[in-house]
């Protein structure tokens, strides 16, 4: 890609994130449009000031909402959204912080040596390979400049994650106490009950089972009901007297066979998947493979579209086996922009159905709540990102440059792989960017909404009462991107650094509009307190594996085997921390310590769990439960009266 694409693409996004925004600013100041900018807060009755005066303020950009923004504290967040939120929004503040410390080695050290060398390119290669590591020439001494920056960056994303670890990490036991009063800190969920020899019932099994077994503990239990409310489910909500008897019995096995009596803490009563509830747990593995197969078959297909994005991208390769092609250069500056901005508008937009069918594969998994479909969709639209954005926008790039060759020799393929990725750095600047000044700002104006809102007021809604566009925060479709681009950011910090400033834009824009989405826009719907926070460990802790590895490759075709030695144990030194996480932070943020859960229980009064328990009798009714099935008759025990579940 020539300077000219980049520059073609950086113009056209400058404009498109310029005109949005001022749409936006002036937008949001209608009345008319509340529903559509202002939805959590109508929902919660917070107040919400507009003039109503025709005036020429109202119609006016302005960038009070980003100062509003930047003005929101943590403890704001926090308190208003929840954990999850603010484990999203430091994830950008982490992204700003760590890419503007790459950004200044990138462009103060990587950038002056990578330019200050000749190669001895040919002239017909691509201008901004001079401005890469592809410059350097074989066997300089000045690639140890580059590992010392790897090793300089690896070990900064480490600090900054551990750091961010133990922040995490001590809010959520801080908000887990906070919510103490929740249902859920004393509700165990329990599948796979045994059929009782005597009286053939499960609901009969399980005050059997718990009076024995937890006979100071038990308080109450409620079976689930099938679609007929009368054949029994082998699942049950099983309320403890304490957090602490609670947090026991569910990590504790409770049967010598381990397929029967599987207990988990509850998720809370609005979290819940009631339909996978009567999925039998024998089940959930074929139906998990499925899922899997189907996430194969999907990113198969989807490397179609993607290897013709890459097409359209190298042009100069494009017109050697498509003639035709050369039409394009007859209108001046037109090939400019179609190689530097159509390309990453396409891939945008094919990738924009990718989070809803990986959030409806993952439903079929088997989850029981939504948070952990919705976490599981996350990781299966980061791995679908990763392989087809980020590896198959390199392969094909590669391929096209490469065809007519075969990798003989497997030796081979990580030096060439490597030299893929740096030739594909342009592509991935003018993707951040379109993501960045195009994408962040259609996420805040909205502009499904307001034509919707538009055609409805204008046909067949005209009179009624608007709609409140409430909605749930996407997690699954948040997180996976931004994800990605700190793989890329990562990945091409040393191979590429011109693309680290536009990273640290992504990320600024990015928590902008998400704290004004949070706060004005997405309600919250449920709270893990901040078990995604492991999840974008994971994401990152890859990245940084990804960008050693290839730098392995790279010191390898630059003939530097001492430096690619070295970087092998640079590598396992990072695998060894991401192994260390696993045991010291991991487990606390899916397993409530008796600790924990003892210094919860001595907060409260003497009657206060008491007044927990009762509630649980109406937490975990199903929305579709019929008001007339209360009345059917109490178990022999302390249990309370059957749940019932429809699946229809």
């Amino acid at each position: 890609m020539s300077p000219e694409s980049l520059l073609a693409s950086a113009g056209i996004n400058i404009g498109l994130a310029i005109v949005i925004l001022c749409l936006y600013s002036i937008f949001r100041k209608q009345h008319s449009n509340a529903n559509i900018y202002y939805p959590r807060r109508l929902s919660l009755n917070h107040p919400i000031s507009f003039h109503r005066s025709f005036t020429l303020r109202r119609f006016l950009p302005s960038l009070d909402w980003i100062f509003e923004a930047v003005r929101v504290s943590e403890d704001e967040i926090l308190t208003s959204c929840g954990l999850d939120a603010l484990v999203v929004i430091r994830f950008f503040k982490f992204g700003m912080k760590f890419f503007a410390v790459c950004s200044v080695v990138g462009l103060m050290v990587l950038l002056p040596v990578n330019c200050s060398v000749s190669s001895g390119l040919s002239p017909t290669s691509r201008s901004m390979d001079t401005l890469t590591i592809s410059n350097v020439p074989k066997g300089s001494n000045r690639l140890w400049v580059h590992f010392s920056s790897l090793c300089f960056i690896s070990f900064t994303g480490i600090y900054l994650l551990h750091q961010e670890y133990k922040i995490v990490l001590v809010k959520r036991v801080q908000q887990l106490r906070n919510r103490r009063n929740q249902p859920s800190q004393l509700t165990v969920l329990v599948r796979q009950v045994p059929l009782c020899d005597e009286h053939k019932t499960f609901s009969c099994n399980v005050d059997h089972f718990f009076s024995k077994y937890h006979p100071h503990a038990y308080h109450s239990y409620q079976i689930l009901y099938g679609e007929n409310h009368l054949e029994e489910l082998p699942v049950a909500f099983v309320t403890f007297r304490s957090r602490w008897d609670a947090s026991l019995a569910s990590q504790t096995q409770q049967h010598p066979n381990p397929l029967l009596w599987i207990s988990q803490m509850a998720p809370e009563p609005r979290d819940v998947f009631w339909k996978n509830l009567a999925v039998p747990y024998k089940h959930v593995i074929i139906y998990r493979f499925a899922v899997l197969i189907a996430e194969i078959i999907f990113s198969i297909f989807f490397a179609i579209p993607v290897s013709a994005v890459q097409g359209i991208a190298q042009f100069e390769k494009l017109k050697k086996w498509f003639p035709p092609a050369m039409a394009v250069q007859l209108i001046p500056g037109l090939s400019s922009v179609i190689t530097g901005y159509l390309p990453s508008v396409i891939l945008s937009g094919f990738l924009y159905v990718v989070p809803f069918v990986m959030k409806g594969m993952a439903g079929v998994a088997g989850c029981v709540s939504i948070s952990e479909q919705e976490q599981k969709a996350s990781n299966m639209v980061f791995y679908f990102l990763m392989a087809n954005v980020f590896f198959m926008s390199v392969l094909s790039g590669s391929l096209l440059d490469q065809i007519g060759k075969s990798f003989n020799n497997p030796r081979d393929v990580p030096s060439r792989l490597a030299g893929a990725v740096s030739a594909r750095a342009d592509f991935f600047i003018t993707y951040v960017l379109t993501s960045a000044l195009a994408g962040f700002p259609l996420e805040i104006l909205q502009p499904g909404l307001l034509t919707w809102e538009t055609m409805k007021l204008h046909t067949w809604a005209r009179g009624r009462k608007k709609s409140n566009y409430l909605s749930s925060f996407p997690y699954h479709r948040v997180i996976p991107f931004v994800s990605l681009f700190v793989l890329i950011g990562i990945v091409y910090a040393v191979i590429a650094p011109l693309l680290l400033p536009f990273l640290v834009v992504y990320f600024l824009l990015g928590y902008v509009v998400y704290i004004n989405q949070l706060l004005d826009v997405y309600e919250t719907t449920y709270e893990t307190c901040g078990q995604y926070w492991p999840h974008l460990h994971h994401h990152v802790v890859v990245a940084i594996i990804i960008m050693q590895i290839t730098m392995i490759g790279f010191f390898g075709l630059k003939l530097k085997p001492a430096a690619s030695i070295a970087t092998i144990l640079l590598l396992v030194a990072t695998v060894a921390y991401n192994e260390y996480c696993k045991i010291r932070f991991l487990p606390t943020f899916y397993k409530c310590s008796v600790q924990d859960a003892k210094d919860s229980d001595e907060l409260d009064k003497d009657d206060a769990c008491d007044i927990y328990r009762e509630r649980e009798i109406e937490a975990y009714r199903p929305p579709s439960l019929p008001q007339t099935c209360d009345t059917m008759e109490e178990s022999t025990s302390t249990s309370t009266q059957p749940l019932l579940l429809t699946t229809s």
